[in-house]
């Protein structure tokens, strides 16, 4: 396993997921609750900022490996799979609008990984639907962890609960993308097992 400082940066993303969940399970008298809402966010938002650097740096510096490559998707749906389900039992996410985003997250990691399986992963790479649905969700889950007005007059619940629905809509537009680009080379498959 390579260790360099943008692999470093994706474990660190890997170890903060713990702590955006763990931080509504605190007593109290440990956090209050407007707190926690603070802390969660400023957790999450550490590491989505992670998420963008560690692939900066490695690109920058020529780090890339395969192991990155494997980890930093990793790293990533589990933070947004953690944050969402927090954000399901806190009653901020409506559960359907999480069980299609983590579902694609599942479908389109299974899809990429079979795709690189026949040596045909360019077929699915990111595309800029992938991109916005991504920037719409990395917005709207810190907004719906803080849960709090703020200057007096943006209720960051509101507008990240638009911005969910806009990833989710987002989210289901990309798979089937994804699926449609991929599907040619499905049915080949398909048909060569008969």
């Amino acid at each position: 396993m390579p260790f360099n400082i943008p692999i470093l940066l994706t474990w660190l993303r890997v170890a903060l997921i713990p702590l955006v969940v763990g931080v509504f399970y605190l007593p109290p008298s440990m956090l209050l609750h407007g707190d926690q809402n603070l802390v969660a966010t400023l957790v999450f938002i550490v590491a989505a900022v992670t998420d963008w650097f560690d692939g900066f740096l490695a690109r920058r510096w020529n780090q890339t490996s395969a192991f990155g490559a494997f980890l930093d998707p990793v790293a990533d749906k589990l933070m947004v799979a953690g944050a969402l389900l927090v954000l399901v039992q806190l009653d901020r996410v409506n559960a359907v609008l999480a069980f299609i985003i983590i579902g694609r997250e599942i479908t389109i990691s299974a899809l990429r990984e079979w795709m690189a399986q026949i040596g045909a992963s360019k077929s699915v790479a990111v595309s800029s639907i992938g991109k916005i649905k991504t920037a719409a969700q990395m917005t709207a889950i810190p907004l719906l962890l803080y849960h709090e007005v703020i200057f007096g007059a943006i209720d960051t619940h509101v507008w990240g609960e638009k911005l969910m629905w806009i990833a989710c809509v987002l989210t289901v537009w990309s798979m089937f993308y994804y699926l449609r680009l991929a599907w040619p080379l499905i049915k080949e498959k398909a048909g060569n097992l008969h």
